[in-house]
Formats: structure tokens, C-alpha cells, sequence
């Protein structure tokens, strides 16, 4: 009988995404543990760090920027330069900008709004643990919730993302045509770092499980993590 993949979910103030992603994974037979802001390490074992959506200290400065300064964020890096992986879901995608883990920056939405909603991505790259029970090009339905997800990088940065292939998701319509709901540059919702270890998106896929709750279209997403 094989052990089962253990995950942490990392909680600041202001996380409320936390148990919505353990219910995802436990739905999975995964083993869950929730890790407090303040610990100072990462228990032995862990298979997968997710730093969930919410609002971590109520967003103030920007959205992440007083959660990098987080005791567990040094145990982080060190995971994640390691190679274990990692994946931020809404907050925990701007807090890994905010820290260097990922590329580019999440900035306030263009149109000045919260945006909640369901919204259909393209999946660009499945060539990664993430989106590997995904086909590339296809569209699939996530819901969105967000204030700053507006996500930029440079030119420069731009160009290194296309080159290794680290574009994940854009916002699409249901026909795969851009349909751009922040201001997101090249309307991308999701990205990884070049060692394809550390992911982050906007939308929520912990939110798409059942089909009961409009879509069961984050089950693939999040149990590419499962046969890593």
C-alpha cells in the first residue's frame, strides 16, 4: 500500500481559503496538516506546500507584501530551493511574487473591481506535475476571486516565461478566445518557475471539485500533484 501524499497549507491572518484546499486534497486520500504563519519549519515529509487564498493581513501595503515577512517564509525558500514543490492559489500566487519565487507581480484589477465569478482558462503547457492530467489548449471552467490579480511582468521577463515554457493558464472564453477579466499582460491567470517546482495561478481550482458546484474542472489540476 502506497503512503499517501502529504500536504501543507500555510495560514496567515486573513486566509480563508485554507479548508476549502484541505477538503480538496483530503478528497484525494491525501494527508493534510494546516501550518501556522509563525512556525519556523517545514515537518518532515511534506510532498506538496500550498499557500492558499484569502487575504493575508487584510491586503494591506499590497496584496502579500506583509506576509513574505512571515518566520515560515525562510522555510519555505529553503523547500522550495530544495526542489520540493510548491503552489500559491490566489494570495498564495502574489505572496510567491512577492518573496521571488515566482516571476512578474500581481497588481490591482484594471477595471478598480472585486471580480467573483466562474471563468473559463486555456491550458497553454501541461508539461508540468500540475497540469499533466490536462491537455494543452483545452478549456476548462474555475472560478475567480480577486482584487489584484492583475498580473505583469517586464518585456525581458515576458520573453524568459515563453522560452521555458512557463505560461500555464490564460483567461479565455469557453471557445479558447481571450477573454481578458483583470488587465492580466497576454491574459495569463497562471505561471511556474523555470525548474517547473513552484506554481501559482488566480483562480481557485480547490473551488472546483463537484460538479455540484459548477465545476469539478480542479480535480485534474490539483491531482497532477498525487502521481508526482
Amino acid at each position: 500500500m502506497s503512503t499517501p501524499t502529504k500536504v501543507g497549507i500555510i495560514q496567515f491572518p486573513g486566509t480563508n481559503c485554507e479548508y476549502d484546499t484541505q477538503h480538496a486534497f483530503e478528497n484525494f486520500g491525501c494527508e493534510t496538516v494546516i501550518l501556522w504563519h509563525k512556525e519556523e519549519l517545514i515537518p518532515q515529509g511534506i510532498d506538496l506546500l500550498v499557500v492558499a487564498g484569502g487575504f493575508s493581513y487584510g491586503d494591506y501595503l499590497r496584496s502579500g507584501a506583509i506576509a513574505k515577512m512571515s518566520p515560515i517564509m525562510k522555510a519555505l525558500k529553503v523547500y522550495a530551493d530544495e526542489g520540493g514543490k510548491v503552489l500559491g492559489i490566489c494570495n498564495g500566487f502574489q505572496v510567491l511574487t512577492e518573496i521571488g519565487l515566482l516571476p512578474g507581480a500581481l497588481k490591482r484589477n484594471e477595471g478598480l473591481h472585486f471580480i467573483s465569478r466562474h471563468h473559463h482558462l486555456t491550458v497553454v503547457s501541461n508539461n508540468n506535475v500540475f497540469l499533466q492530467h490536462c491537455e494543452a489548449g483545452e478549456v476548462i471552467h474555475i472560478p475567480i476571486a480577486h482584487h489584484d490579480g492583475n498580473y505583469y511582468i517586464d518585456d525581458a521577463g515576458l520573453e524568459m516565461l515563453r522560452a521555458n515554457d512557463q505560461i500555464l493558464l490564460r483567461y479565455t472564453d469557453a471557445n479558447g478566445v481571450i477573454d481578458n477579466p483583470n488587465g492580466s499582460i497576454e491574459s495569463i491567470a497562471g505561471v511556474c518557475n523555470q525548474n517547473k517546482t513552484v506554481f501559482g495561478l488566480m483562480p481557485h481550482p480547490e473551488r472546483a471539485m463537484e460538479s455540484l458546484l459548477g465545476s469539478s474542472d480542479g480535480r485534474r489540476m490539483l491531482e497532477g500533484f498525487l502521481s508526482a
